[in-house]
């Protein structure tokens, strides 16, 4: 494996490869990208299996999502203290109802984060930074990131706009939860046979509670024409919320 440090370096090249991009020796001799960052911060691949053991044990859902493709381990001084996970949204195909004129192929949403409390402050912001970074080099297709700040969580996507994401408003959805595990309430209607989701929550209905709660889009676009093509009216950042006390 090869580290290119990003710390008052020039532009080291590797094979077109810049500096902080973290590589590693394929079979064929190729350099080829795992992760970007720092060497006391980074994010590089990490296995699917691991990804998804720590989602379902710390992530506030306790499930993952299937159609997520792209696994990354976030490292603070080589220990592994968060998990990033991007692939397609809820409904794979309705990128165009978003951003005209996109492949499928060519966006990604954010399905999953979660980092440890032990992180430092302004750690998730840096991990998205530096997992777009990867993506630029890694898959070269997509042009455009979505992500969704739930209302849950206790900010309205604070951490987002840090990370230089630009705000498209928000919407109510509801969530049901049975078990301790979170469902959309879109599985409500999914076929049964074609979702092992949607027939745990359909089956368990009676027991489930369910909760209205906002949800704050956020895009961010890699490729800066495709902005003209957001179906989408950007807003003004909103505020974080206040806590109870009062205090921000």
């Amino acid at each position: 494996m090869l580290f290119v440090n990003m710390n008052g370096m020039d532009a080291v090249n590797l094979g077109g490869l810049m500096k902080g991009y973290i590589t590693e020796k394929t079979l064929f001799g190729h350099d080829d990208v795992i992760g970007f960052g720092e060497e006391n911060f980074n994010v590089k691949e990490i296995p699917m299996g691991k990804a998804n053991k720590i989602i379902i044990e710390n992530h506030y859902s306790k499930k993952v999502y299937s159609a997520t493709y792209i696994h990354l381990g976030v490292f603070i001084d080589n220990k592994l203290i968060g998990v990033l996970q991007y692939g397609y949204a809820m409904n794979p195909a309705s990128q165009a109802s978003v951003v005209k004129n996109t492949d499928i192929k060519e966006y990604l949403e954010l399905n999953r984060m979660w980092l440890d409390d032990i992180a430092p402050k302004n750690s998730e912001s840096k991990a998205i930074a530096y997992s777009i970074k990867y993506i630029k080099r890694k898959y070269p297709k997509v042009k455009w990131i979505q992500s969704f700040a739930d209302e849950r969580c206790g900010k309205n996507g604070i951490v987002y706009q840090a990370a230089n994401f630009e705000y498209y408003g928000e919407h109510s959805s509801i969530f049901w939860t049975l078990d301790g595990v979170i469902y959309h309430n879109s599985l409500m209607t999914r076929n049964p046979k074609l979702s092992k989701s949607a027939k745990i929550i359909q089956d368990g209905k009676e027991r489930a509670t369910s909760q209205e709660l906002r949800q704050f889009r956020y895009l961010y676009f890699i490729d800066k024409r495709c902005k003209k093509d957001c179906l989408l009216e950007q807003k003004e950042y909103e505020k974080h919320y206040r806590a109870t006390d009062g205090t921000e």
